[in-house]
């Protein structure tokens, strides 16, 4: 395992990259390290059901990253991003687990764990139960299996290396923008009737990016977020690649003197990438790398430490009761509803009842009064994002999503309302016999304003 801490990289002088530092700004602790997670081969990859076989090619590896900010009398957070389709409630409460036991002020609330949810990655154990819509031979899984052991040890040790590397350092935030995500819902009368891209529907393009310098000026690390699929590449595509998160990280780190550059995915479940292709993942990457040097070459505004974490558990509610009938009913249709019909079916001769809530973490920090960040888990719609930033204040918001746990899709009302693939059929492979109730989106908005601090909240919009 090679882990690569910011302390023995090269640098890049301040002045190259449009640094500027005042006296003012507050100094905080950080530390940052990344690691290769790239997977032994082959293995099956996870995103799409369109590959015949298991990947035996990498064509650029995968990487772990880690932040660290504060220091042990501040109460450090330490967010992970890792190149990898998903992250389960078990891996991610593993991670938060271990560091706590070294760092027993680490509570579960300041530790979070994001993916790039990359279409061309290994398959992980416990995210997308029924993806393939058919039982994986016995090696397949053994391999997947190990990997996702691998994996978790590399995430514990990446966080942890990041905590160890932490020295004296100025924060400072701004928002930029990329405009190649694109909604993909084709919305005919109030429905969903299929995939095809669609201007001018919901789609956030906002590109907030967080830098943190020496106290010599020079980056050690930049925290940016984009929320788009990563789907520049296709089902086709049967190779290991970190898509266009991966290639963003890598530019930015280069132009930037081996700077740790961790990238997580905003509220993009609904968007995709334009354009797509291998080609593509260069064009899309080299956007996100190219407005962040446009922003850190401008004004930034100045952040300390983390001043308030919180962290709730919430049981989203199915949206019914699905009948014994229905099940069996189902098991005559297309493949990936026939399979899961089929293992809904078997948990019921188990004695087993079906599932009627879906857990669901929500996890928020704020720096001070004027800044907050926030992590929701799984696959979530434009609409949270573009609604929380008008209650909460467009230029005072972060929204993470794939944070901590990717249970399914977690549609809006409105897409409720349209149905489709992220309302209703994505439940298929996600392992739910049924989609989220229709209040989903008021439950997870509610959380977020009860987990900020009254400080944060006296500065919203009214």
């Amino acid at each position: 395992m090679k882990l690569v801490s910011a302390g023995i990289r090269g640098v890049v002088l301040a002045l190259l990259v449009g640094v500027t530092l005042r006296a003012a700004e507050p100094t905080v602790a950080v530390g940052v390290a990344r690691v290769d997670i790239t997977p032994e081969l082959p293995i099956r990859l996870s995103g799409y059901q369109s590959r015949p076989m298991e990947a035996a090619r990498v064509e650029m590896p995968m990487t772990a990253r880690a932040l660290a900010i504060g220091s042990d009398a501040d109460g450090p957070v330490v967010i992970v991003t890792a190149e990898v389709i998903a992250v389960s409630e078990v891996l991610s409460e593993a991670v938060a687990a271990a560091v706590r036991a070294k760092y027993p002020a680490i509570t579960r609330e300041r530790i979070a764990v994001c993916a790039t949810h990359q279409h061309t990655g290994p398959a992980i154990a416990g995210t997308i139960p029924f993806m393939f819509s058919r039982d994986l031979p016995a090696d397949e899984q053994a391999r997947i299996a190990r990997y996702t052991a691998r994996l978790q040890q590399k995430l514990i040790a990446v966080a942890l290396a990041a905590l160890a590397d932490r020295k004296p350092a100025r924060l400072a935030w701004a928002q930029g923008q990329a405009e190649f995500a694109v909604n993909r819902r084709l919305i005919v009368d109030g429905q969903h009737t299929g995939y095809k891209a669609t201007p001018g529907g919901p789609v956030d393009h906002a590109l907030p990016v967080l830098r943190a310098v020496d106290e010599q000026g020079r980056v050690r690390a930049v925290l940016v977020n984009y929320a788009c699929h990563c789907t520049t590449l296709k089902g086709g595509d049967n190779y290991v690649h970190p898509d266009w998160a991966g290639e963003a990280a890598k530019r930015i780190e280069g132009t930037n003197g081996g700077a740790v550059a961790l990238v997580a995915i905003g509220c993009g479940a609904d968007s995709d990438p334009q354009p797509r292709g291998l080609a593509a993942v260069a064009t899309n990457g080299g956007a996100v790398a190219e407005e962040v040097a446009r922003v850190m070459a401008g004004e930034m505004r100045a952040v300390g430490r983390v001043t308030h974490a919180a962290f709730r558990r919430l049981e989203l509610p199915l949206g019914r009761t699905v009948p014994r009938e229905e099940l069996e009913a189902r098991l005559k249709g297309k493949p990936n509803v026939a399979y899961a019909a089929a293992q809904f079916l078997r948990q019921l001769d188990a004695g087993k009842p079906l599932p009627s809530a879906v857990p669901y973490p929500v996890q928020a920090w704020a720096f001070g009064g004027d800044f907050a960040m926030v992590f929701l888990g799984g696959e979530v719609v434009a609409d949270y994002a573009l609604r929380l930033k008008r209650e909460l204040g467009v230029s005072r918001l972060w929204v993470n999503a794939y944070a901590n746990h990717v249970p399914c899709y977690i549609p809006s009302r409105q897409v409720l309302k349209e149905g489709g693939y992220e309302a209703d059929h994505a439940m298929d492979y996600y392992g739910w016999p049924t989609r989220l109730a229709e209040d989903t989106e008021d439950r997870i908005v509610r959380t977020v304003h009860e987990l900020l601090p009254a400080n944060f909240l006296k500065g919203s919009p009214r």
